[in-house]
């Protein structure tokens, strides 16, 4: 599994309420990155959605405070949430995670490495907007 990207921002709300929306995923639930349609199982912290025609497997770690999504062959994206002075400190890191075919990812790869930064910058507006609170990107 190689790190392809990292991404910072600040929530300023304590971690404990930042992980409880952000890991309130499931089809209908508070958090941003909440899958829609249906999952597999119905219950559990773990399960899969589909998402734009490609199967999703969704992971919640409730006690390191994570989310991650994990794609049919190379994508792993982690969402987590860390104390920090101003409130919380929620990264997000994309992952390579297929066994080889390194010039196919760095081909596919682009277009998502390409919108992270703003669909991250969403992720954190709608956490704030959920809890009330400021949150915003740190430079990278």
């Amino acid at each position: 599994m190689t790190e392809l990207l990292e991404l910072r921002g600040v929530v300023e709300a304590t971690p404990d309420k930042v992980a409880e929306v952000l890991l309130d995923a499931r089809p209908g639930g508070r958090s941003p990155l909440a899958a829609t349609g249906s999952a597999t199982p119905a219950r559990g912290d773990e399960f899969t959605v589909t998402l734009e025609g490609s199967t999703m497997t969704v992971t919640l770690d409730r006690v390191a405070r994570s989310i991650a999504h994990q794609g049919e062959w190379w994508y792993r994206g982690v969402t987590s949430v860390e104390a920090d002075e101003r409130g919380s400190l929620v990264i997000y890191r994309i992952f390579n995670v297929a066994p080889g075919h390194r010039w196919a990812v760095r081909f596919v790869s682009r277009g998502p490495l390409a919108a992270a930064p703003t669909t991250f910058a969403k992720l954190l507006g709608g956490l704030g907007e959920q809890l009330d609170c400021a949150a915003y990107p740190l430079p990278g």
